[in-house]
C-alpha cells in the first residue's frame, strides 16, 4: 500500500512539473494548426504543459512614456486569457534595443514600419495564401458566404488597459465608417453589393457580419489591409453626438468645436495609420486631453505606440498590453522601441543604408541602388536580398485631364497603344533593372502567379516599334503640323508632356528612358522629380497629365478588393486616373464626366467577381475576361516586372527574408515582426 502511495505521489509531482513548464519551441517547422502560431489551449494540450508568462523588464519605463496611459496592471491582467502564441523563426529572442528605420515623410514611404507594428483581425501566413488568426481567434462562414461570425480573444485589452471586445468592431463600422461626419464615403471593399453590411454584437467576444450577397472575400480584406476594423469605443463614443448626450459640450470643454472634431482629432478621418497623430497635429491639445485624464493618442492594439512625432520622424515604444507571447511565455514584442526618421532624398537614404544606420528597409529601395549597397554590405554589417515584386511601375494618362484637347487625345485607344509600343522596355530592363526583370503589360493581376493570365496578355502591345507608334499617332490625329519634328494637338498647339514622378514608386532611370522614347516619336516629354506627397496630392486634384506608380495585385487580394480595377484605380496611395469618371459615379451623374461604356462593363464584371470564391473555375473564367478588358483598354501601361531589394541589419534576428518585396501583402505583415530581436549573431535567416 505504501509503495502505491509513493508511486502515486511521484506521478503527481512529475505531472505538476510537466504542466508548469512548457518547451520553448522554435524553428522553421514550428507551429500548430498554422505555421508559427498556436492558440493557448492548442499549445498546452499538445505539449501537456501550462504556460507561465514573463514581461519585458523595461515595460514600466516604456509605459511611462505613453502620454496619459494609466499605471500598469500586473502582466496576468494585461494579457488575454487566450493570447496568440508565436513560435519564433529561429530562437527565443532578447528584450531591448531600438529598431532604426527610414521613411520618406509623415504620410509617405512608411509602409515598412507600419507593417511591423500593424495588426488586424486575420493575416496571410508566410505562404501568402493561407488566412490565419491574429486579433481574431477564429471565424465561421455560413454555406452561402453571406453571414460571417468572428470570434475574439477573452480578456484582450487596449493599450490603455480597457477591455477590447466586439462592441469596438461594431462601433468602427456603424458609428465611424458609416457616419458621413467622420468618413465622407466608405470604401467599396467594406460594402456588399454596394450597400452597408449589417454588423452586430452577439456577445463580447463574437461579432457578426451579414452581407447583402455572397461575399467570400470579405474577411480576406483584413488579411492585408491597412484599415483596422476596430476603434476604442470607450474613448470615442463619449464624444459621439449620436451616442452620448452632451458629447459636443464635453468636447468644447476640451477646446474642440464639437464632438466630431475631437473624434477626428484622434481618428484622423482615415484608416491609414500614418496620418499625423495628435502629437503632431496639436501638442497643446494633447496636453489638455492628458490633463483631463485621457490619452494623448487613441488607444491601439498594435505592437508599438507613437510617443513622439515631428516633421523629422517618429518614436514608438512597445505596447504593454500586446496580445502575443512566444512559446516560452514572454510577452511580445522583444524590441523596446522603433525610431523612424523621415528622409526624402534618395542619396541620403542610400548613404545611411551603406553606413549600417538602418535595421530594416524595403519600400523605396530601388534596384539602381543595389550595386552600391551590395558593394558595401560587409562594412555596413547588413545583407541585401533581391526579391520578386508582385506589382510593377506603370504609366497612365489622365483620362479626365483638365485640358480638354489633351483629354480627347488620351481617350483615343490608338494614342495609348502608340505610347505603349514607343517605350523601349528592353532598354528599361537593362538600365533601370540590370536585366533582372521582364517586360510585361499591365493586366490588373500579378502576371506571374495568377493562373488565367496568358502569355498573350502579358506581351500585348509591349514590343518596341517606333514605326508602329508613328502610324498609330497619325490615326489618333496627333500629327506634326508645322514640320518642326514634334507632333501637335488638333488646334495646332504644341503637344508636350511632363512626367512628374516620385522615386518611392518610379525609378528615375525608367522615366528618363520613356521621356526620350516618346520625344523620339514626336511627343516632346520632360520629367520632374517631386515628393511622394506632392505627387499624390497633384494626381488627386486632377492636376497631372501623366501618372506613374506601382500597380498590380495578386489574385488573393483582388478577390476581396477590386478598387484598382475601376476608376480612379485605387486609393490616394495608388496610381489614379479617371478622377472625374469616379466623381460622376459617386454623385450619380450630377458632377464629373460620364465614363465610356467599357467602364460600366468593367463595373458589372467586378461586382460579380467579388461574389465568387477565389480560385474556383467560375472566378478564374471571369478573371480572365477582366484581365482581357484591362489590356484592351490600356488605361494603364505596364513597363517591366522585376525584383526589388530587401535590406536588413545582421543584428536583426528572427528575420525571415520575404518571398516577395510587396506592398500588396503589406510588406512584413505576414512575417511576424513582433518576434524580431536585436543582437543576433549575424547569421542570415534565409
Amino acid at each position: 500500500m505504501m509503495n502505491k502511495l509513493l508511486i502515486a505521489g511521484a506521478t503527481a509531482l512529475i505531472s505538476s512539473n510537466v504542466l508548469a513548464n512548457c518547451p520553448a519551441i522554435t524553428g522553421q517547422d514550428a507551429g500548430g494548426k498554422y505555421p508559427h502560431i498556436f492558440e493557448r489551449a492548442e499549445y498546452e494540450a499538445k505539449q501537456s504543459c501550462t504556460l507561465t508568462f514573463a514581461e519585458n523588464p523595461a515595460i514600466q519605463s516604456l509605459n511611462d512614456r505613453i502620454a496619459g496611459n494609466p499605471d500598469l496592471m500586473p502582466l496576468a491582467k494585461r494579457l488575454p486569457s487566450e493570447p496568440l502564441i508565436l513560435a519564433p523563426y529561429n530562437k527565443i529572442g532578447m528584450y531591448g534595443g531600438t529598431l532604426n528605420g527610414i521613411s520618406k515623410a509623415t504620410e509617405s514611404g512608411t509602409s515598412d514600419l507600419l507593417s511591423v507594428r500593424h495588426v488586424n483581425l486575420v493575416r496571410f501566413s508566410d505562404d501568402l495564401a493561407t488566412i490565419v488568426p491574429n486579433v481574431a481567434k477564429s471565424w465561421q462562414w455560413n454555406d452561402t458566404f453571406t453571414v460571417l461570425k468572428v470570434n475574439l480573444r477573452k480578456g484582450h485589452k487596449w493599450s490603455d488597459g480597457q477591455d477590447f471586445n466586439a462592441h469596438d468592431i461594431a462601433f468602427w463600422y456603424n458609428n465611424l465608417l458609416m457616419d458621413t461626419n467622420v468618413i465622407k464615403k466608405p470604401k467599396d471593399r467594406f460594402l456588399s453589393a454596394g450597400k452597408p453590411v449589417k454588423v452586430e454584437v452577439l456577445n463580447d467576444t463574437t461579432v457578426q457580419f451579414t452581407m447583402n450577397e455572397s461575399t467570400p472575400g470579405f474577411l480576406d480584406n483584413f488579411a492585408q489591409d491597412y484599415a483596422q476594423p476596430f476603434q476604442p469605443k470607450h474613448l470615442l463614443a463619449q464624444f459621439h453626438p449620436e451616442l452620448t448626450k452632451g458629447a459636443d459640450k464635453k468636447a468644447q470643454a476640451l477646446g474642440f468645436d464639437n464632438g466630431y472634431a475631437l473624434i477626428n482629432f484622434y481618428y484622423g478621418q482615415s484608416d491609414w495609420k500614418d496620418v499625423p497623430t495628435p502629437l503632431l497635429k496639436d501638442k497643446a491639445a494633447t496636453e489638455r486631453l492628458v490633463k483631463a485624464g485621457l490619452t494623448a493618442i487613441a488607444p491601439s492594439l498594435e505592437s508599438y505606440l507613437v510617443v513622439e512625432e515631428s516633421l523629422e520622424g517618429r518614436r514608438l515604444v512597445a505596447n504593454p498590453y500586446f496580445f502575443q507571447v512566444d512559446t516560452a511565455g514572454n510577452q511580445l514584442p522583444y524590441i523596446n522601441e522603433i525610431s523612424e526618421v523621415f528622409i526624402g532624398d534618395e542619396d541620403i537614404q542610400t548613404a545611411k543604408l551603406i553606413a549600417g544606420e538602418v535595421d530594416y528597409k524595403a519600400q523605396a529601395v530601388n534596384l539602381p541602388q543595389a550595386p552600391v549597397l551590395l558593394e558595401n554590405k560587409e562594412q555596413g554589417a547588413y545583407e541585401l536580398a533581391l526579391r520578386p515584386t508582385i506589382a510593377q511601375t506603370t504609366i497612365a494618362f489622365n483620362l479626365t485631364d483638365k485640358n480638354i484637347e489633351k483629354r480627347a487625345v488620351f481617350n483615343n485607344i490608338n494614342f495609348r497603344r502608340a505610347m505603349s509600343v514607343a517605350m523601349n522596355r528592353d532598354q528599361i530592363n537593362e538600365i533601370a533593372y540590370f536585366g533582372l526583370g521582364k517586360p510585361t503589360q499591365y493586366t490588373g493581376f500579378d502576371a506571374d502567379t495568377t493562373p488565367f493570365i496568358s502569355n498573350e496578355l502579358k506581351n500585348s502591345w509591349i514590343q518596341y516599334d517606333p514605326k508602329m507608334a508613328a502610324k498609330l499617332l497619325d490615326k489618333a490625329g496627333v500629327i506634326d503640323q508645322n514640320n518642326d519634328g514634334l507632333r501637335d494637338l488638333s488646334s495646332g498647339k504644341n503637344f508636350e508632356l511632363n512626367i512628374q514622378y516620385a522615386t518611392q514608386g518610379t525609378p528615375t532611370e525608367l522615366v528618363e528612358i520613356i521621356a526620350n522614347n516618346w520625344t523620339q516619336v514626336g511627343i516632346k516629354t520632360t520629367i520632374k522629380e517631386v515628393t511622394s506627397d506632392e505627387y499624390r496630392n497633384s494626381q488627386t486634384a486632377n492636376d497631372l497629365s501623366v501618372l506613374s506608380w506601382v500597380m498590380g495585385r495578386p489574385l488573393a487580394t483582388l478577390a476581396s478588393n477590386v478598387e484598382t480595377l475601376l476608376p480612379p484605380y485605387g486609393s490616394f496611395f495608388d496610381l489614379r486616373t479617371g478622377m472625374l469618371w469616379a466623381q460622376h459615379r459617386d454623385t450619380k451623374g450630377t458632377e464629373g464626366v460620364k465614363p465610356p461604356a467599357t467602364v460600366a462593363k468593367m463595373k458589372k464584371m467586378t461586382d460579380e467577381f467579388v461574389t465568387l470564391q477565389a480560385g474556383s473555375d467560375a472566378s478564374n473564367k471571369l478573371g480572365a475576361k477582366i484581365a482581357q478588358q484591362v489590356v484592351d483598354d490600356l488605361y494603364i501601361l505596364g513597363t517591366v516586372k522585376a525584383v526589388s531589394p530587401v535590406y536588413r541589419s545582421l543584428s536583426l534576428g528572427n528575420f525571415e527574408i520575404p518571398k516577395t518585396s510587396s506592398y500588396e501583402f503589406y510588406r512584413m505583415y505576414p512575417y511576424l515582426a513582433t518576434q524580431w530581436y536585436l543582437g543576433a549573431n549575424g547569421m542570415s535567416q534565409n
